[in-house]
């Protein structure tokens, strides 16, 4: 009854933070929706006015990893860690970074957070968002079949997490963490995604498809970003020491639910007495 208890009262403690979750990955889906109806949608200007659809990829690609660094330097993304990703969650649950009840409810919030967010598209655009070819912003494999897609998934899924933990494990570089990540995710926009949609994320790929019920490719987006963020988190961990905590941006202002840091407030943070990081 005790551990019950304790445990209930951890999850209300620390609902903040899941709730963050769910804002920031709806927050991203709301992004990838516009952007992408901005330029893929037949009746858009934009895209009229640019022919070239390797172009229009990359830009949506840069504006998805700008919305990336955003989302991860925000106020909310440093509260919450900026997951956004049940797998990277679960990535850090398996180094030990992540309790498990606080794992859970990161993803169950991920989930919820994509599909309104998704939802809240739909609801402002409509048939520009829902036809083809915008889709519902559905991540689904391309013209070089399932198994290219997966293969796909599985190694920017891997490339993600283990850039992710080698710069956050850095003391030097750990603050470029978040422009890492949304570097990466506006290059394998522009070059993976015509292989598999580029998603990385079982949340994400399930906020799109679930509206539209379009199931037939799902389990790809389920089980190669597992298979590949977790064969990361193992290789990094078998390498060196996991440094850090599990956040993408770590900072003194914020409290760290995962590392037990609690806030320390900007006046103190400056003063000239040391304080030591969670880092």
């Amino acid at each position: 009854m005790r551990r019950d208890n304790a445990i209930a009262s951890q999850v209300v403690a620390h609902l903040p933070e899941y709730l963050i979750e769910a804002l920031c990955l709806g927050l991203f889906m709301v992004s990838a929706g516009v952007f992408t109806t901005l330029f893929e949608y037949p009746g858009s200007g934009v895209r009229t006015a640019i022919a070239d659809a390797g172009v229009r990829r990359a830009l949506v690609g840069i504006a998805m990893g700008l919305t990336c660094v955003a989302l991860v330097y925000s106020p909310w993304g440093r509260r919450s860690g900026a997951h956004m990703n049940p797998v990277v969650t679960l990535s850090f649950w398996r180094l030990g970074k992540v309790r498990g009840v606080d794992a859970l409810g990161y993803v169950i919030a991920q989930f919820v957070g994509g599909l309104l967010g998704v939802v809240l598209v739909q609801r402002l655009l409509g048939g520009a968002f829902t036809a083809a070819p915008v889709n519902w912003v559905a991540t689904l494999p391309g013209t070089h079949g399932v198994f290219v897609a997966f293969l796909a998934e599985l190694g920017i899924s891997f490339g993600m997490m283990f850039t992710v933990l080698s710069v956050s494990a850095s003391r030097r570089y750990s603050s470029m963490t978040g422009v890492a990540a949304g570097t990466l995710v506006a290059l394998y926009i522009a070059v993976e995604g015509p292989l598999s949609g580029m998603s990385m994320n079982p949340a994400r790929s399930f906020a799109s498809v679930a509206p539209w019920q379009h199931w037939q490719s799902l389990w790809i987006y389920f089980l190669a970003p597992a298979l590949g963020m977790l064969a990361a988190a193992q290789w990094h961990q078998s390498r060196r020491p996991v440094a850090g905590c599990a956040k993408l941006m770590h900072t003194r202002h914020e409290r760290c639910i995962h590392c037990g840091q609690p806030a320390i407030p900007t006046v103190a943070a400056h003063s000239r007495t040391p304080i030591r990081s969670a880092r």
